[in-house]
Parts: structure tokens; C-alpha cells; sequence
């Protein structure tokens, strides 16, 4: 029974030296360092030039020249569509255009040849004719004078001169008749008419090979051998990679912290470990809503020297805001807010004080102090034990 007396008396007095014994807490001490005031980020990236290329006509894919990743010059084909129509309509479109060109042509020169010739040459015998009627005419009068021949042989004579005149007037109007003005302005029409669509089916030719309209990699090949594609369809996307255009989505409150020219590092969890650097380039102009968030639009300008870091891909980003150099710092998890109030427990031999401080520049996990703690002095780390103004503890410093 001693024993056992003994014993229960050790263990409450182990229990009561236990439960009055300070609780264990983190601390850490202010110190000075160069700090490197960082604003991180998320952003989707995409070529500083880039275009997408668009079907201008429909057709079958027949042939798809390139593969995603390869780069391509100014003009290079991309896709060919099946151009069997078009070149059918070209050959249409060019035959109907030497038909009205060799018809405007017949015109010009007055009407068919065939008509021409067969109307002149009776003009040409009408004509010789003509003459040697008028020739008898004026041999029969002279005789006539001479009472050499009879009246009735010049009447006769008269006669067949008027006749052979309205003849060759007949003929020569029959021949003005083969084209009218009209007759012209019709053939004009239809020669524009035809050259008008042998343009647009050489157009239509052209446009069954798809180009490149800049020099740059084929980051996004839409085509696909035997696909169909309608005008302005996606044919690919083409770009100059080896410079992106991040957007970065920088939280309203933080906007102010931002500049052009600030230097600025992207990871991306696809590639663990590598970076890419480059500088703010252009400030947002407004604050667009995005989900839950207010964010301005910050573009920043990334070299891509390996062509690795791909368009369309989420990336996380650090912008280095400021560098202060030898700035006395904590911890940011040493920081608690006590009746809106921004401060630290501060530690005082066995116990801790609150402090009131004054924050500056700050880091992913250390914060500037501008006022309130001195170079050395040791603030509590975040715990679960709830630290009050004057609560007895016993520090421990953990390696941060």
C-alpha cells in the first residue's frame, strides 16, 4: 500500500509540474537580408506573332504538307484541297473566254469573213458593172445628140445605171448591217463577262493550297488528310515562338506594385524545374472580372530559346516587384492580427509581448519590418497553442 501511495503521489506531482510548465513554441529572429520583394501569378502564354490560317474555299482535304512543330517560311503550303472542280472551271471559264474574244474580234472587223468576202465580191462585180453602164450611157447620149441612137436606147441605158446603183447602195448597207453598235456592246459584255469568271476560277484554283502567311513553327495543325473543311474553317495556327506573350492576372490590390520593365520568371508544371525569364511589358489597362476575382491584364514579353515552352499553356509566374537590400526581416507566418491590428509576439526572457510593427516589401515568405522589432529580436512562429500578451513560453528556434 506504501508503494502504491508513493507511486500516485509521484504522478500527480509529475501531472501538476507538467501542466505548469510553459508550452514549446517556434521562434524565429529578425534578421538582415537583401530582400527580393516577388508578386506571383498565373498566365497563359501565346507566340508575340501569330496568325491562324482559315479555309478560303470548301473542299476535301487531299494532301496536308507540314506537322505540328515544324517550321515553315512566308508562302509555304500547309494543306491542298481537291481541285479537280476548279480545274475543271478554269478550263470552262477560259474556253468561254476565247469564244467571246474571237467574237468581239469578228465584230471589230466588220462581221464573219465568210459573209464579208461573198458581199464584197458582189460589190466589186457591181461596181465594174456600174462603170461600164455608165460608160454606155454617155456613148449613147453623144450618139443620140447625133440622132445616132434612139431615145429609147439611152432611157435604157439610164436605166440600167440607177439599177445597178441601188444595188451597190443595197449591198453596202447589207454589209453595215453585218454589226451594229449594239452587236459590239453586247460582245464587249460578254468578254468581260468571261474574264471575269476565269479570275474567279483561277481564284478558286489558287485557293485550293493553303499558305503560310508569316514564317514561323505550326503550333496547332487543324487539318486532317481525307477531312473536309468549310471557308474560314481553322486550317492551322502559325507562329514565331522563340519570343511568347504570357497574360499574366495580377490581383486588383497588387496592380500598384506592378511596372513596366519589371523582371518577371515562369514555371510550368509540365516541366518541373525549368524556368524562363523575362520583363513586364506592357501595365494592364482596366480590371476585367475573372471568376471570383478583380485582375488586371499584365503582359509580359519571355524568351523561348528552345521552342519548349508551348502556346496555350498555363504557367505560374513571379513578378520581382522590388529588391531591398539589407532589409531587417521575419518570417511572414510570424505575423498575427490582434484588433486590426498587423504585430508580433515578441519574446522577453520566458514570456512574450505584443508588438506592433510596420510592413514593407515582402516575399514569398519573409516580410520587410520598417518599425516595431530590432536586428536579432525573436518572434513566435506560427502554433496552435493560442499566445497571448504575456504568456510564459519556451522558445526553440527550428531551421527555416
Amino acid at each position: 500500500m506504501l508503494v502504491l501511495a508513493a507511486l500516485a503521489a509521484i504522478l500527480i506531482g509529475w501531472a501538476f509540474v507538467k501542466k505548469s510548465a510553459p508550452p514549446k513554441i517556434p521562434f524565429a529572429k529578425a534578421a538582415r537580408e537583401s530582400l527580393v520583394s516577388t508578386l506571383t501569378t498565373n498566365g497563359t502564354v501565346e507566340p508575340v506573332e501569330w496568325v491562324v490560317v482559315h479555309a478560303e474555299r470548301a473542299g476535301l482535304i487531299e494532301k496536308v504538307d507540314v506537322a505540328e512543330g515544324r517550321r515553315v517560311a512566308n508562302g509555304a503550303p500547309l494543306a491542298e484541297l481537291d481541285s479537280r472542280d476548279a480545274r475543271a472551271d478554269l478550263a470552262a471559264a477560259e474556253a468561254r473566254e476565247a469564244q467571246a474574244k474571237a467574237s468581239l474580234e469578228t465584230i471589230e472587223q466588220g462581221g464573219k469573213p465568210a459573209d464579208l468576202a461573198e458581199i464584197d465580191g458582189q460589190l466589186a462585180r457591181f461596181r465594174v458593172d456600174l462603170a461600164a453602164a455608165g460608160k454606155d450611157y454617155g456613148a449613147l447620149q453623144r450618139l443620140a445628140a447625133k440622132q445616132a441612137a434612139t431615145a429609147q436606147q439611152v432611157s435604157d441605158a439610164d436605166t440600167r445605171v440607177q439599177v445597178l446603183k441601188v444595188q451597190i447602195s443595197s449591198l453596202e448597207k447589207k454589209r453595215a448591217d453585218l454589226v451594229s453598235r449594239q452587236d459590239r456592246s453586247v460582245a464587249q459584255a460578254n468578254l468581260q463577262d468571261a474574264r471575269a469568271a476565269e479570275s474567279l476560277a483561277r481564284e478558286r484554283l489558287q485557293q485550293s493550297v493553303i499558305h503560310a502567311p508569316i514564317a514561323g513553327a505550326v503550333y496547332h495543325l487543324a487539318a486532317r488528310l481525307g477531312g473536309y473543311l468549310n471557308a474560314g474553317d481553322e486550317v492551322a495556327s502559325v507562329g514565331e515562338l522563340k519570343q511568347m506573350r504570357v497574360t499574366l492576372n495580377v490581383d486588383e490590390p497588387e496592380l500598384g506594385r506592378v511596372a513596366k520593365g519589371m523582371p518577371v520568371t515562369l514555371t510550368w508544371d509540365a516541366l518541373p524545374g525549368r524556368t524562363w525569364q523575362g520583363v513586364v511589358g506592357r501595365a494592364p489597362t482596366e480590371v476585367v472580372p475573372l471568376g471570383t476575382r478583380q485582375v488586371g491584364k499584365v503582359i509580359c514579353i519571355v524568351e523561348n530559346p528552345n521552342l519548349d515552352l508551348l502556346p496555350g499553356t498555363n504557367v505560374n509566374a513571379a513578378i520581382q516587384s522590388k529588391v531591398v537590400p539589407n532589409a531587417l526581416a521575419v518570417p511572414k507566418e510570424a505575423l498575427r492580427t490582434v484588433d486590426n491590428q498587423l504585430g508580433v509576439f515578441l519574446l522577453e526572457g520566458d514570456h512574450v509581448i505584443w508588438r506592433n510593427i510596420a510592413p514593407g516589401a515582402s516575399t514569398v515568405v519573409k516580410v520587410q519590418v520598417l518599425s516595431g522589432l530590432a536586428e536579432g529580436d525573436s518572434v513566435a512562429l506560427a502554433t496552435d497553442y493560442p499566445l497571448k500578451d504575456g504568456s510564459r513560453v519556451k522558445p526553440y528556434y527550428p531551421v527555416i
